[in-house]
């Protein structure tokens, strides 16, 4: 049919012509989604805040030959101001955005729009840091793309934890006599903390000291780019 309703997280935007956008979505029932938006850009625009990014919307759009066009979009979550009004809010969501473009590519998957919603949603409330959001949120992302990291026993030989070295090129924590040279070891918190993000267990994670927050957040930055394989341009926004 050439009209069709989506649920979608806009995941960025790029100008087109004088007043139109082309805005990239994670839909639920579709995957990826790429449409324009025509007149979004002008100030009479009826609908061109509900298409920005880290907004979800309830949204109408019209089949074409090439690109899909936005004729309707209803608010279903308003995230993208409280995101986008703090820097590392904004930091933190744009990483988890492109992630969520880079992992979806294929056949659709709700899982991966659920996930991203609930994350958003937490991200905008802004009570918990938007640091443990972000490397929570990549963790389980990661999980559904088929590489679930393992923070408890040996990846290589199974030997039982708790172990504190983590190598990211074979997928978690590694024993004495399985750890490659240059592996780092963590503290133990450190690796509790990686656990607790996966797990969701926000109280865990909250009550971790900086120095755990910050060794944690270096292992999943870089399991996350050894599996996507390219450096997220996220990772390095500069400081506005």
């Amino acid at each position: 049919m050439p009209l069709y309703r989506e649920q979608g997280v806009v995941l960025r935007t790029h100008k087109l012509g004088e007043a139109d956008r082309i805005v990239t979505f994670l839909t639920r029932g579709r995957g990826l989604l790429r449409a324009v938006a025509k007149g979004v850009r002008r100030t009479s625009s009826k609908f061109g805040a509900r298409l920005e990014p880290f907004m979800v919307t309830d949204f109408q759009c019209f089949e074409g030959r090439t690109l899909d066009t936005v004729t309707q979009a209803e608010t279903l979550g308003s995230y993208g101001a409280s995101i986008s009004s703090d820097y590392e809010r904004y930091r933190a969501g744009s990483v988890m955005v492109e992630t969520a473009e880079r992992l979806a590519e294929g056949d659709p998957t709700p899982a991966f729009y659920t996930l991203l919603v609930g994350a958003l949603r937490t991200l905008a409330a802004a009570r918990i840091p938007a640091e443990l959001v972000r490397d929570g949120y990549l963790l389980r992302a990661l999980a559904h793309a088929g590489w679930t990291p393992g923070f408890v026993d040996c990846v290589r030989c199974g030997t039982p934890g708790p172990h504190t070295s983590v190598a990211v090129q074979l997928g978690g924590v590694v024993c004495e006599n399985c750890r490659p040279p240059g592996v780092p070891r963590l503290d133990p918190g450190s690796i509790l903390l990686l656990q607790a993000l996966l797990a969701g267990d926000w109280d865990t994670a909250v009550a971790a000291p900086e120095r755990e927050r910050g060794q944690a957040a270096g292992i999943v930055a870089a399991y996350t780019q050894w599996h996507i394989e390219r450096g997220l341009r996220s990772f390095s926004t500069p400081r506005l």
